[in-house]
């Protein structure tokens, strides 16, 4: 049970290891884009190709979607990056329903663990699995494998590593628990005296305004943790006090006490593009202007002029 490329790297380690998929189940095609196509889930494109069985139901709870999932006869189920899933779905094979997450459980319980991970400055995170029960992310862990974060790594980079770690963890688990050999390990045992539970809520366009009051560091953290989706956003204020939408999507931080006042742009209006905050500058390296294509800061500053006269808002 999937929808997203991440989920497309599990099912493929299980396909090539022999197991026998009896089911992918997957969101509805839907339309998408500014043409409003009808767009399928990157698992389905998937499972096509390998001619798997496929379901598409809109609702869960649905009389004949579950007949059609109990006459699957499935062993055991997998669910990586899907949505939440019923009692009478999880509860449904006889071995249980398993979840890959893509952070190190107990933290970062919901929707976006990697991004919020890279926001809060997290040296490492990860990939757990864990059989569903009633409460969201919750469920006793089997495994986790981690990962460093690199200081300027954007979660993109990191969701791309943890697709394939998160892929050889499935096989793992789907081993151990065809041996039944594996651990079920309560999540609170993961939690340290007097650590704090960090969570992981959805985001929305409104969370990805930066804040250019805050410190270097945590603009920094809050840029590639948006990178490159939803993206973090923000405006150029010309010196006429013409306003430019810009997204921003690769940045690197200088931890020093800033020369400029805050919110103004230092540029030598060829190659280099950087922003004064508070405890340093945020060094600008790749950047989208609203109607614009993506690129990098000396690309950028090609074709659109600025100088130390421009600000940020």
């Amino acid at each position: 049970m999937g929808t997203p490329e991440f989920a497309v790297e599990s099912l493929d380690i299980l396909v090539k290891n022999n197991y026998n998929i009896v089911g992918v189940i997957t969101v509805p095609d839907k339309p998408a884009g500014r043409g409003q196509e009808i767009q399928q889930s990157a698992i389905k494109k998937y499972a096509l190709e390998k001619g798997l069985n496929i379901l598409q139901p809109e609702k869960l709870k649905d009389e004949h979607f579950l007949q059609q999932l109990k006459n699957l006869n499935a062993d055991l189920q997998i669910v990586v990056a899907f949505r939440m899933l019923p009692v009478v779905v999880w509860d449904m094979p006889k071995l249980g329903t398993f979840n890959l997450h893509g952070s190190l459980l107990p933290q970062y319980r919901g929707a976006a663990p990697i991004n919020w991970a890279v926001i809060n400055g997290e040296k490492e995170t990860g990939v757990s699995t864990f059989f569903l029960q009633h409460e969201i992310d919750t469920g006793k862990i089997i495994f986790r494998e981690k990962t460093p974060i690199g200081e300027n790594e954007t979660t993109g980079e990191i969701h791309d590593r943890l697709m394939i770690i998160g892929a050889n963890l499935v096989l793992k688990t789907v081993k151990a628990i065809e041996e039944n050999d594996y651990p079920q390990i309560d999540q609170s045992e993961f939690i340290a005296n007097g650590e704090q539970e960090k969570h992981a809520p959805k985001l929305f366009k409104d969370d990805c305004k930066i804040d250019w009051s805050r410190n270097a560091t945590a603009i920094h953290n809050f840029i590639r943790g948006l990178s490159p989706y939803p993206a973090a956003f923000s405006s150029f204020v010309a010196p006429d006090e013409k306003i430019y939408s810009v997204k921003f999507f690769k940045t690197e931080k200088e931890i020093c006490t800033p020369t400029h006042p805050i919110y103004s742009i230092v540029t030598d209006s060829k190659t280099d593009l950087k922003i004064a905050v508070k405890e340093g500058y945020i060094i600008v390296k790749e950047l989208q202007l609203a109607g614009k294509k993506k690129m990098a800061t000396t690309e950028f500053l090609r074709g659109f002029p600025m100088n130390s006269d421009w600000k940020v808002s």
